[in-house]
């Protein structure tokens, strides 16, 4: 006979059926509570806003929320999963320790996973760090595949905007080669497929021409076998379509005239800053006036991984002025990957100035919306070591306006809350405010044509100590956005007042003289003696200043020379471009260049590196140093170096003293 069974176990599992059903209704209504606002978080991240709503919806449901504290390490070796941040921040290094990237809200990372799925290639193995507590979506790759399926060109686009992401995120490390491309030929990377119509075509023929010739996005316009213009898919969108334009228009009509081009043996960087400075993403190649190819931000992204031109890519959108802020990060991780990549210092001034051009330029058109239109012409100018594109993370904001000469008192109070937006914009950025007060926000340097004029005018009848002081900072000055022939005109007037001056020359000379390098006739160093940095190197003030000075001394004394015999000159602002002049028109021979050009080049790394120490340490970079941190070959080298300066120092008193 069967044993009957027991009640009270049955009773007991069905109701611990009942609650395990109850928990998991639970779960599904926690989980469809949040999907709406998982949604609307990632359909505002690229590449997900491409999504249509219903894919989008099905993608958030998949979404697993994970919490991970900082200091966490995050193990990707075994994952299939592609993880967004929603908030926080994570850090990639590679096994050998060296940093891969810095993430925040908003970024993936495990992206390397799917594309080695898509692609069945091998990814660089990484570490991942919580390196603030984080709130992670992650999504299964396979399910994330497998939902895209059936929408190829979604997952295209997906892939490759989900790459940029990444690399935008700053995928920072460089091999050999890979830093040394940054000075190779436009030719090694050109891409040379591209369609020549002809100027009299219709827009219709060259849209036709474009999408079957080689599926284009840009067409060349020839005329007379010369290359006059350039139309882009985009321009067809807004220029013809967005405008209801005819497509049997003259594709002359809608063509940009006279585009930003490259020749073929110009440089890599040279691409990129134009692409940077210009907010544009196609730059013909031209050889002899007739075009051989093209550059675009994917062509140098593939060869180049050069970060910042995605992170100026978002400036440039950004919209808020706590949006902008936040790419603070970003900056700073692009700075730390070209110093630990220990790419050339003037690369890296060139780098950082551009991105610090993106930030004043975004600024002021956000200004510009902000208090209307400006009411007259103007021109926003930089000075300091920004002008000079050697730009570090303790460059500060020294800046100006050019106005036009018919400006009004009410046309200047305006300009000066255009001033006060950008400087205040700027330190929210992490740029501080000038000490010295030379800024735009200040009124004395904010000023129409004429008046500016008179200040050059003056300094260089006058050369006193506090006028010298501020005719130093403006000698080295650059346009950044506005009305370019305000500055032009202004540097044309400087150039006239150093013409036979020989009272301004030799008074630059002598204020270049005043500080001398840290070296003891005993070989000790001269240490700063008191305050928060005593017993320190002032490694600014030392040497990199001393260089800049004297090397500006005798190029402005060519540059005179020059302007006297030509009428107009290119005014150069960097110091290794200076040294480069000075050597090509016989003003120092080729040995002291290079010695030159060597110590600037070493002393610079010299600062990089301290200000990367500190970053890395969480503490305030600045350029105050124990001697005690340097080895022997620095130690050696500074000592070397130091020699040098102070020879270089005697050289110029005897000639302008």
């Amino acid at each position: 006979m069967k044993k009957a069974p027991n009640i009270s176990i049955i009773n007991w599992l069905i109701v611990l059926f009942q609650l395990f059903d109850a928990v998991i209704r639970v779960i599904i209504d926690m989980s469809e509570t949040l999907i709406p606002n998982i949604v609307e978080f990632m359909g505002a991240v690229d590449p997900f806003d491409k999504l249509n709503p219903k894919t989008l919806r099905d993608v958030a449901g998949m979404i697993i929320i994970r919490y991970f504290g900082k200091g966490e390490v995050i193990d990707l070796q075994e994952s299939d999963q592609l993880y967004l941040l929603r908030t926080g921040a994570v850090e990639q290094r590679n096994l050998d320790g060296t940093l891969r990237a810095k993430l925040a809200a908003e970024d993936f990372f495990g992206f390397s996973r799917l594309t080695q799925q898509e692609t069945n290639t091998a990814s660089d193995p990484y570490t991942i760090t919580v390196i603030e507590d984080a709130l992670i979506y992650c999504l299964s790759i396979n399910a994330l595949l497998a939902k895209l399926n059936d929408q190829p060109n979604a997952l295209a686009h997906f892939a490759s905007h989900a790459q940029s992401r990444l690399r935008s995120g700053l995928n920072v490390v460089w091999s050999q080669h890979e830093k040394g491309l940054f000075f190779k030929p436009i030719m090694d990377v050109l891409n040379p497929h591209i369609v020549l119509v002809e100027s009299t075509q219709t827009i219709q023929a060259v849209a036709k021409a474009m999408h079957v010739s080689t599926n284009s996005s840009c067409a060349f316009i020839m005329q007379n076998n010369e290359f006059i213009g350039l139309i882009t898919d985009k321009d067809m969108t807004k220029r013809v379509v967005a405008e209801g334009i005819a497509i049997t228009e003259n594709i002359a009509v809608v063509m940009t005239k006279t585009p930003y081009s490259v020749k073929r043996e110009d440089l890599v960087i040279t691409a990129a800053s134009l692409m940077m400075q210009h907010g544009i993403k196609n730059i013909p190649v031209v050889d002899n006036g007739v075009p051989i190819g093209l550059i675009t931000p994917s062509d140098l992204v593939q060869n180049h991984r050069i970060q910042a031109i995605f992170l100026i890519d978002k400036i440039n959108k950004i919209e808020r002025l706590d949006q902008l802020a936040k790419l603070a990060i970003e900056r700073q991780a692009i700075f730390e990957a070209l110093v630990e990549a220990k790419v050339t210092v003037s690369v890296i001034g060139q780098v950082m100035a551009m991105i610090m051009d993106a930030y004043n330029r975004r600024l002021v058109m956000m200004a510009e919306a902000y208090l209307g239109a400006a009411p007259c012409e103007y021109c926003w100018i930089v000075a300091g070591s920004h002008a000079r594109n050697e730009v570090h993370m303790l460059s500060d904001q020294d800046n100006a306006l050019i106005l036009a000469n018919d400006a009004t008192d009410t046309d200047k109070a305006y300009f000066h809350h255009l001033a006060m937006y950008v400087s205040k914009g700027m330190a929210l950025c992490g740029y501080e405010l000038c000490s010295g007060r030379f800024m735009a926000v200040t009124h004395k340097w904010c000023q129409p044509l004429a008046v500016w004029k008179a200040h050059y005018q003056k300094w260089a009848v006058n050369p006193e100590y506090d006028l010298l002081l501020e005719m130093s900072v403006f000698l080295d000055m650059r346009y950044v956005t506005g009305n370019q022939q305000l500055v032009d005109e202004l540097q044309a007037c400087m150039c006239k007042q150093l013409v036979h001056n020989a009272r301004l020359i030799s008074a630059l000379a002598r204020n270049a003289l005043v500080q001398k390098t840290p070296l003891s006739i005993f070989r000790n160093w001269v240490l700063v003696k008191e305050g928060e940095n005593a017993n320190t190197l002032d490694i600014k003030s030392a040497a990199l200043s001393i260089i800049v000075n004297l090397v500006r001394v005798q190029y402005l004394q060519l540059l005179s020379q020059l302007y006297s015999a030509e009428g107009s000159v290119v005014y150069k602002t960097n110091t290794e471009e200076r040294l480069q002049a000075l050597f090509e028109h016989n003003v120092i021979n080729k040995a002291t260049f290079k010695d030159l050009l060597a110590a600037f080049q070493f002393i610079s790394q010299i600062r990089y590196s301290h200000q990367l120490q500190a970053l890395q340490q969480g503490k305030i970079p600045n350029n105050h140093i124990n001697p005690n941190a340097f080895n022997s070959f620095e130690r050696t080298h500074l000592r070397e170096t130091f020699k040098l300066i102070t020879s270089y120092q005697e050289v110029i008193k005897m000639k302008f003293c």
